[in-house]
């Protein structure tokens, strides 16, 4: 790996940040609060929040099995996403290489941060191949991108190539494990120490059911975190999202009763699916959705949305030709897409 100063753009490395009248403040025993220009009326949320999230921090470590320093908070992984791109990839010059299909908001915040985007095509099987993504990198290639499970294909990426891949490659290598809960295999978070230029995406959107309030989190070494907390708005979290955040890490138990929930209903719907007549082939996955390639993807789209029935279209996804990605949801949801899809005639 280069050094993390050799990664990060020269003007982040130099960068001091913004220091906020929360960060200023020590957390001594205070009642008065007369430094941030707040209105001193409709209390709690009157106030600025914490811009650590130390006692969230605390808590996830304490769920995850993590120091609270290999982690950092955003608006959802995308605020993650982007900043990375920000603090280690100087636009116009670096470039980042990622597997294709995946998810799209890589592309999107190279594009938005001017930074080429070089894609490399999962094979038939949708996987990847380490080599095939070290021979797309050159001198100014900063990152690599994986997600495992993968979105839209839903399997699990080989762990020997993505081990490979951050041995063998000199920068930084990202790794999406948004859907990691439903895979049954052990996350990365808990090989920081053997690989230092692995960072590792998780959120609290899917397994654990809080999407609506944007929390994603990033796992990394300290001194990445650090980098990444350098160019940070300095309330990028609301006080709501930590407190609600808070609330479901006290109920994490429900959470792996969902996670139990959705798999077994995965494989009803997936045999289901499997034997309607407008279905072609059922992709193995192990994500909270699968993929499914269809007689008349589009066609058969717009039926569905005729009848209040929303799934996503990925006809226009590399190697996704007439595919569904279809979300695993409630048993009333399941049983009405499958109704659906055998009333549909052609």
């Amino acid at each position: 790996m280069k050094s993390l100063k050799d990664l990060t753009r020269p003007n982040i490395w130099a960068l001091e940040p913004y220091s906020s009248a929360r960060d200023e403040y020590s957390g001594k025993q205070a009642t008065v609060f007369l430094d941030a220009n707040e209105n001193p009326y409709n209390t709690p949320i009157n106030r600025y929040p914490d811009p650590r999230q130390t006692v969230l921090k605390q808590a996830i470590g304490k769920i995850k099995g993590i120091n609270p320093d290999n982690l950092f908070l955003g608006n959802g992984s995308d605020e993650a996403i982007d900043i990375v791109y920000r603090a280690f990839c100087e636009p116009t010059v670096d470039n980042v290489v990622a597997i294709e299909p995946t998810y799209g908001m890589y592309s999107v915040c190279a594009a938005v941060n001017n930074v080429e985007y070089r894609r490399v095509m999962l094979d038939s099987s949708f996987n990847f191949n380490a080599q095939s993504m070290l021979d797309a990198a050159d001198s100014h290639t900063k990152m690599m991108w994986l997600c495992s499970p993968n979105n839209p294909t839903g399997n699990v990426m080989n762990r020997e190539e993505i081990a490979k891949l951050v041995t063998s490659f000199d920068g930084l290598v990202m790794l999406d494990e948004a859907y990691n809960d439903f895979s049954g295999y052990h996350s990365f978070i808990h090989e920081l120490d053997k690989y230092p230029n692995l960072i590792v995406l998780q959120t609290f959107s899917k397994a654990m059911g809080c999407a609506a309030i944007r929390l994603g989190m990033a796992f990394a070494s300290k001194d990445i975190i650090d980098i990444m907390s350098k160019i940070k708005y300095p309330y990028n979290v609301n006080q709501l999202t930590q407190n609600e955040a808070l609330k479901m890490l006290e109920r994490y138990y429900e959470v792996e009763e969902w996670v139990k929930n959705i798999i077994a209903a995965r494989g009803t719907l997936m045999k289901d699916f499997a034997a309607l007549p407008v279905t072609v082939k059922v992709y193995h996955t192990n994500a909270n959705f699968f993929l499914a390639k269809m007689t008349d993807a589009n066609n058969i789209y717009n039926y569905l949305v005729d009848h209040g029935i929303i799934i996503r279209n990925r006809s226009n996804v590399t190697l996704c030709d007439q595919c569904f990605r279809v979300t695993v949801g409630s048993i009333h949801e399941n049983n009405a897409l499958i109704e659906a899809l055998k009333a549909y005639k052609a």
